[in-house]
């Protein structure tokens, strides 16, 4: 969740955009893509937001991180929390790290892409 937030918070594009982001972002964490399927920690994660409670959890942490927050407060918050992550992955699971960081990047892109879907079809029209 936190890549999302902080993709979308680096370049808002607007009310569909970011409706379209967070659907990128939430079909990524659920779905299965690339070799970072097979990781046992991504399917741990993945798992967690399966449950309401997991979800709940992660929603109530992110609320405590981002209260009051600008856009761009966002933004760093959320880079500093995946530096945060980036360096127990290696400490922690360092078997791992690489597929959690990649599948991570994996949702990083799909956000990103998300909110220019369709924009040159709509132009083109």
């Amino acid at each position: 969740m936190l890549v999302g937030i902080a993709v979308s918070a680096a370049d808002p594009s607007g009310l569909w955009g970011t409706l379209k982001e967070a659907a990128a972002c939430s079909s990524a964490l659920s779905g299965a893509n690339g070799e970072s399927s097979a990781n046992e920690l991504v399917q741990a994660v993945r798992t967690e937001f399966e449950n309401s409670d997991g979800r709940a959890n992660a929603q109530k942490a992110l609320r405590g991180r981002f209260a009051a927050a600008e856009p761009s407060d966002c933004v760093a918050r959320s880079l500093a929390c995946l530096r945060e992550v980036s360096i127990i992955l290696d400490a922690k699971a360092p078997r791992d790290a690489a597929a959690f960081k990649a599948w991570l990047s994996d949702i990083g892109q799909e956000v990103a892409e998300a909110s220019v879907e369709g924009a040159f079809s709509v132009s083109a029209a």
